[in-house]
């Protein structure tokens, strides 16, 4: 089999290599991969720089007991890989092995970002205005099932050819971020002053003030990324206690969700025919440049390996 490692010191640092064919143990699946979507957390793995988890200081390489490791775990950039067997999930028979791969991160994270809150099987979206940043993968995730799950969708991008697809995806509204900076104001008109009820926010430190105040009373801010930056310049501090009670707000992180809720969105996507949008497929032997489109942010949906 073949397989692609990263010593974590940028995209032209990525190798192919040809290894042994691993072999399963007891509860567990050896599966061939046909295909792979990337995400912007990929880029950062790669470049070294997810690195805000919390995480024990470097220990010396010898320790007087037995019970410290960290190491990281194999990812699905290979032709093959070993599974458990109860992470795995059949794929929705209508899509194509192209579509189906972008379901794990981009189009799980959106569907817990709309109906995470709710229990299981009481999906909702109908009659919402529901907020989405950006065209990556889990906001036209987002906007495909929040438009058919009933809600009204904002959406905002720098770009108006961006824009113009979302809307022929559904999207109700769009707003170019780079011609109107104070987007909170133009959420509130588009609302009645009602607000946004669910905000997908991807953009982080950058976008987060004009998330709060846009969000409906009551509302739900998901954190699900930051692709402005991590950190805050000085003096940006925000008071999130006080914003989060002017509004009675939910203020929540979302990396991905359970198995349970994966089933659910397939259930749903297959009731209603969802095809997710794949912008550009790669062969597995130009992963390097499909990250470099990926990281170039020319994408429109997913970016998806072929292998």
């Amino acid at each position: 089999m073949q397989h692609y490692i990263s010593h974590f010191d940028g995209i032209d640092g990525l190798k192919k290599e040809d290894v042994p064919m691993p072999s399963p143990g007891p509860d567990q699946v050896l599966v061939q991969i046909r295909a792979i979507s990337l995400n912007y957390r990929d880029t950062e793995v790669i470049n070294g720089e997810y690195n805000h988890h919390r995480a024990i200081k470097q220990v010396p390489s010898i320790m007087p007991c037995s019970d410290i490791l960290g190491l990281p775990q194999q990812g699905v950039l290979a032709t093959h890989r070993v599974f458990a067997e109860d992470a795995l999930i059949e794929a929705p028979r209508h899509m194509s092995d192209e579509e189906a791969c972008t379901l794990p991160i981009a189009s799980v994270t959106a569907w817990m970002a709309i109906n995470g809150t709710r229990p299981l099987g009481q999906n909702g979206g109908r009659g919402e205005y529901i907020l989405l940043q950006g065209t990556g993968g889990v906001s036209i995730a987002g906007l495909q099932i929040a438009k058919a799950s009933g809600a009204k969708v904002i959406i905002t991008s720098s770009s108006d050819g961006k824009l113009a697809r979302a809307k022929d995806l559904g999207a109700d509204f769009g707003i170019n971020y780079r011609e109107t900076p104070e987007w909170a104001n133009e959420v509130m008109e588009i609302t009645n002053g009602h607000g946004a009820d669910i905000i997908l926010e991807t953009g982080g430190s950058q976008t987060m003030d004009q998330s709060f105040a846009c969000a409906a009373y009551g509302g739900l801010i998901n954190c699900i990324g930051y692709t402005s930056r991590k950190t805050q310049a000085s003096g940006e501090q925000k008071n999130v206690n006080l914003l989060t009670l002017s509004r009675s707000l939910t203020l929540k992180g979302f990396v991905n969700g359970p198995t349970d809720r994966f089933e659910e969105l397939i259930k749903f996507e297959e009731r209603h025919g969802i095809h997710p949008v794949i912008c550009k497929v790669f062969p597995f032997s130009q992963a390097r440049d499909a990250f470099k489109y990926l990281e170039s942010g020319s994408h429109f949906g997913k970016v998806v390996i072929r292998v």
